[in-house]
């Protein structure tokens, strides 16, 4: 590993540590969370049958960002045998920022519990997969 490639290998493993928290306080927490990022009594439940089966597709969708940050940890040491994934994955999590523009309430994206997110999705990971992009040709 060249000196150079240190600060993105590490930037790897601590944004796939983020990404792994991130999506842990959901698998192990559904749809209310572990709490790991703020209070968990925001959800009144009216139908606990319907609320189980969607707090089981949520933990689902904890247990694929989970996934998602395993391999930018799992980069941060295979990086050259991993770096297209990173760039697909860098790609779906923009894809994923740019799905948050749906919403009803467009307000919502002015939260602050939610602007940092989407700042991240929308311009981190861009340039964090031009990182990758030019870490990969400079390598070659």
């Amino acid at each position: 590993m060249t000196k150079s490639a240190l600060p993105l290998r590490l930037s790897l493993a601590v944004i796939g540590a983020i990404i792994v928290f991130l999506g842990l306080d959901v698998v192990l927490g559904g749809m209310r969370t572990m709490g790991w990022m703020g209070p968990t009594t925001f959800i009144d439940v009216a139908d606990p049958s319907r609320f189980a089966i969607q707090d089981n597709h949520v933990r689902f969708l904890g247990g694929v960002w989970t996934g998602l940050g395993l391999v930018f940890v799992a980069a941060s040491v295979a990086f050259h045998t991993l770096r297209i994934t990173l760039l697909v994955l860098c790609a779906t999590v923009v894809l994923g920022g740019l799905s948050r523009l749906t919403t009803p309430e467009f307000a919502t994206l002015l939260n602050m519990s939610i602007l940092p997110s989407l700042i991240a999705e929308l311009v981190l990971f861009p340039l964090l997969a031009l990182w990758i992009f030019k870490a990969g040709h400079a390598a070659t």
